[in-house]
């Protein structure tokens, strides 16, 4: 047997919503789950668009305050879960990370070490970005041209991550998610290549 409801013990046939009587159901904390999606990283930025405006219409809190004290804290509780996972499930890469961590996965924080394969590139922009630091204007075009290279790298990272991601909803497994964390982290220290870059190139000029 399912689930049943708390107002009239009807069997719940939906996440939020008792098919018998209409009460406000304890939400789920799953992101899918909560907006009726599958566990599926591929996701329709429009169709999850439309499903949080309805979400918005029908459970906010404006509507409850005439309900029982405890549909109306499943309003509260339901509208802070709409929101925060319509943050997460809307981006790629945030999206991507909230499945790592609900697989045990979590995306490192750290600065991790540059890949192998850019450390010639990592080289060449710090020491460019050291002479522009004390000064040594010459090093702009130099802080620029890789700052493009860079920005081209993180545009290739993210078709990979769309490429893995229809891995992992095509029953990829274990094998999709080390993928998307391997993308993730470099796809992170790459970001953050970028950042120091475009910080110095708009920092004002000595």
């Amino acid at each position: 047997m399912g689930p049943v409801c708390w107002q009239c013990s009807g069997l719940i046939d939906g996440p939020l919503f008792c098919g018998a009587c209409g009460a406000l159901q304890s939400p789920p904390s799953d992101y899918f789950a909560f907006f009726g999606l599958g566990s599926k990283l591929s996701v329709d930025p429009a169709a999850l668009q439309k499903r949080f405006y309805e979400l918005t219409r029908l459970l906010h809190p404006d509507r409850f305050t005439r309900k029982p004290e405890r549909e109306q804290s499943h309003s509260l509780e339901a509208s802070s879960i709409l929101n925060d996972g319509y943050r997460v499930l809307r981006d790629p890469v945030e999206r991507a990370e909230y499945v790592l961590r609900g697989n045990g996965r979590g995306v490192n924080e750290r600065r991790t070490q540059a890949p192998p394969e850019l450390l010639e590139e990592v080289f060449e922009l710090n020491m460019a970005l050291d002479e522009l630091r004390s000064g040594d204007q010459s090093a702009r075009p130099a802080i620029e041209q890789a700052c493009a290279g860079f920005e081209g790298m993180l545009a290739e990272a993210d078709s990979s991550l769309m490429a893995s991601f229809e891995a992992w909803d095509s029953g990829g497994g274990d094998t999709a998610l080390d993928r998307i964390r391997s993308i993730l982290d470099r796809r992170k220290y790459i970001q953050n290549l970028v950042r120091d870059a475009s910080a110095a190139l708009t920092a004002p000029v000595a």
